[in-house]
């Protein structure tokens, strides 16, 4: 794909994220509007993993179109120097947590939607969001990763920051339910204090496997050695 083409494809990607932020964040909020309680209560929708990793994206995305707007200006020097932190941002958080998402709600949601998204939110949030929240995530991080040079982090690098991200989001996630007494996602209401720790130990876990899976698919398609500005050069051909 030719740097022009990245450039449109990271473009639409970027105005697609924050345009389902923006729709997210005004749910409610409209004069006349049912307010959905469990949304809207203390933390509003940046309780959700959902919610924040579209916000990920978005910067993830928008990062991508600036390098791209830099290579397509001839910036080689500015562009070489925001590789590392794209492919850190990448490989770290945005693939490990679209994938990490999408597979966690699917398979809850199809055991039994009651545990993580209730019956009575579809007369709230269309279908499309749903699907725009949880399903086209993943084809999207998927699609960058075969048509954008990635090379990965190094493993103490890229596990760190998604440490930091995991324990900031575990933090957030337990303050809230010291505030109110109730847990973001129902499936915490039926677990007892041993199943709910077992359910963060396995989800540590399968993070994990998404973060390594990414490394791995990286290496496939774009190899350990990658040169990522010779390849831009390539493309731009």
């Amino acid at each position: 794909m030719k740097v022009s083409s990245l450039f449109l494809f990271h473009g639409l990607a970027f105005a697609w994220y924050v345009f389902l932020v923006a729709f997210i964040s005004r749910i409610g909020t409209g004069p006349g509007e049912k307010k959905p309680d469990n949304i809207l209560a203390y933390g509003g929708p940046w309780k959700f993993l959902t919610v924040l990793n579209l916000v990920l994206q978005a910067v993830y995305f928008g990062i991508s179109l600036l390098i791209d707007a830099l290579v397509l200006m001839k910036q080689l020097r500015i562009a070489k120097s925001m590789f590392p932190f794209r492919d850190l941002i990448f490989g770290s958080l945005a693939f490990p947590t679209s994938m990490t998402v999408f597979t966690l709600f699917w398979a809850l949601y199809l055991y039994d939607r009651e545990l993580v998204y209730p019956k009575s939110l579809d007369t709230l949030l269309p279908l499309w969001l749903n699907h725009a929240m949880h399903t086209i995530i993943l084809p999207l991080s998927l699609m960058d990763l075969l048509t954008t040079p990635h090379r990965s982090p190094s493993k103490g690098k890229g596990i760190s920051l998604l440490a930091i991200g995991g324990a900031a989001y575990l933090c957030w996630f337990l303050w809230i339910y010291s505030v109110t007494g109730k847990w973001v996602y129902p499936i915490f209401e039926k677990l007892s204090a041993p199943g709910i720790a077992a359910f963060f130990v396995g989800s540590t876990f399968f993070v994990l496997f998404c973060y390594n899976t990414g490394e791995f698919l990286v290496r496939m398609i774009w190899g350990d050695s990658v040169v990522i500005l010779d390849i831009y050069k390539k493309k731009s051909k």
